[in-house]
């Protein structure tokens, strides 16, 4: 199948339908986690801006490599994750922490082509703090409006 691409009508065209720019930004926003996308050049090329970030990004980081976004201690392990992604070796890095009294958990995807080709690392970042809280079954929506 083709790539992504505009249509006539500005939309972005997917195997699985088709949406403007402004659903998809809108989308992206949307999601209950953190998204940070480096390309296979390893600069950061996109973050999506939710009301509360866990790890604040500003847009000066577009563009500039994801080694110069960590502290120098840390710039090992950085490198360690994203080449084990690119080659192969892991498709998903994982970890959680406690960070000001919440439980996050942070992976980091191999994020490839049609063609099993390497275009970048994903990090997701979620609080899942009242999500391992859950417990039993909730099939039912609640009549109070939030």
């Amino acid at each position: 199948a083709p790539a992504p691409k505009p249509d006539v009508e500005g939309r972005v065209t997917f195997e699985a339908g088709s949406l403007s720019r402004e659903e998809l930004e809108a989308i992206l926003n949307t999601l209950p986690v953190d998204i940070t996308f480096v390309d296979k050049e390893d600069k950061v090329r996109f973050f999506n801006q939710i009301e509360e970030r866990i790890f604040p990004r500003t847009r000066a980081i577009i563009g500039r490599s994801v080694q110069q976004c960590h502290p120098q201690k840390s710039i090992h392990v950085v490198n360690r994750i994203v080449e084990d992604l690119r080659a192969g070796r892991r498709d998903v890095v994982e970890f959680w922490m406690n960070q000001q009294g919440r439980f996050v958990h942070v992976r980091y995807f191999s994020v490839r082509d049609k063609n099993g080709e390497y275009v970048g690392t994903l990090e997701v970042t979620q609080d899942i703090t009242d999500i391992k809280k859950l417990e039993g079954e909730k099939r039912l929506l609640d009549d109070a409006a939030a």
